[in-house]
């Protein structure tokens, strides 16, 4: 029997150590790669049974040219870098991890949310400058001070990362609401009340995206909607960056339209350097990071080693599409 072929065409983010997908080896014969450019992409997938891809972008014309292809692995829970339909026409499996992330991404959610309401790092540098050694009070305040209990939280996409960001605003003392950009009509004993997008941002002091990117999604906070908003509302991002239409956001920002905004996914990464949210108020940034603690990763590794094993045991789990 022909040896299985499989391809980590960019396994860096993941995990950069080739031994650490050692797991694979045990499916087939593996070829790591810890980054794969576009240009690259033909000559690395050519021969491969088993891709194991992150963000290479696997389209129809990359497809046509790889007879042998047989099952693409998505090191991730969004798999809009697949051409899914186009797989299926070809009987090419897809499947990808969902979960593995819940909590890591809920709890960046929170630590952009909490740096925007205490803005621990600005007191923290005023400190270590010297500014509260040198007046006479016990305490000093550089920026506004706002405490969680009582304010309202939109969630919008109440998937499994959507509730354990529910669960921690409960927690807080928050009332919660959601949006179901799904359609969706929830259960009638779902203690979350759902509402429309625009009720939403009317009513939120705190909003929230958990939602995949869709042609639904995609640029649904835009000026409009963000007009919508309570001028002390923030805006948390830990979605997918093109649910927001940036420039529109950072105008929103520097006008004070919105009091502030905490994302980790913008809509081109890494960022391009002309990003408007670069620069714009009261907007924290970080690049990408929710899902990346060490135990997520090593969650995400796990069950990808799980998706390989099932696909070849002919009893494939997780498929997208």
């Amino acid at each position: 029997m022909k040896p299985v072929k499989i391809v980590v065409l960019d396994g860096r983010t993941l995990n950069d150590d080739p031994k650490a997908w050692s797991p694979l080896d045990a499916y087939g014969d593996v070829v790591y790669h810890p980054i794969t450019e576009p240009s690259d992409l033909p000559d690395r997938a050519n021969g491969a049974d088993v891709l194991i891809v992150n963000k290479c972008a696997i389209r129809q014309d990359l497809m046509a040219q790889l007879p042998q292809l047989r099952f693409i692995a998505v090191t991730a829970t969004g798999f809009d870098c697949v051409d899914v339909e186009a797989a299926k026409e070809r009987g090419i499996v897809v499947s990808n991890v969902k979960g593995y992330s819940t909590d890591s991404v809920a709890q960046l959610a929170f630590a952009l949310l909490l740096e925007l309401t205490l803005s621990v790092g600005k007191h923290d540098e005023a400190v270590q400058a010297g500014a509260w050694a040198s007046q006479p009070d016990f305490s000093i305040r550089v920026a506004p001070l706002i405490e969680l209990a009582g304010k309202t939280m939109g969630i919008v996409g109440l998937g499994q990362i959507g509730r354990r960001v529910a669960g921690i605003a409960q927690a807080f003392g928050m009332t919660v609401i959601s949006h179901r950009p799904s359609g969706r009509t929830p259960a009638p004993d779902d203690p979350i009340p759902a509402c429309g997008l625009d009720e939403l941002f009317e009513r939120s002091d705190v909003i929230t995206l958990h939602c995949p990117l869709t042609p639904a999604t995609r640029g649904m906070v835009n000026a409009e909607r963000l007009r919508k908003a309570k001028p002390t509302a923030f805006l948390l991002n830990t979605g997918r960056g093109p649910l927001i239409v940036e420039q529109d956001l950072a105008d929103a920002l520097n006008a004070g339209v919105i009091a502030g905004a905490g994302v980790d996914v913008v809509s081109r990464e890494p960022i391009d350097p002309k990003n408007p949210l670069l620069g714009a108020r009261n907007c924290i940034i970080t690049p990408h990071i929710a899902w990346a603690t060490a135990e997520a990763r090593e969650r995400l590794l796990e069950a990808t080693v799980e998706n390989v094993a099932a696909f070849a045991s002919g009893k494939p789990i997780n498929v997208v599409g």
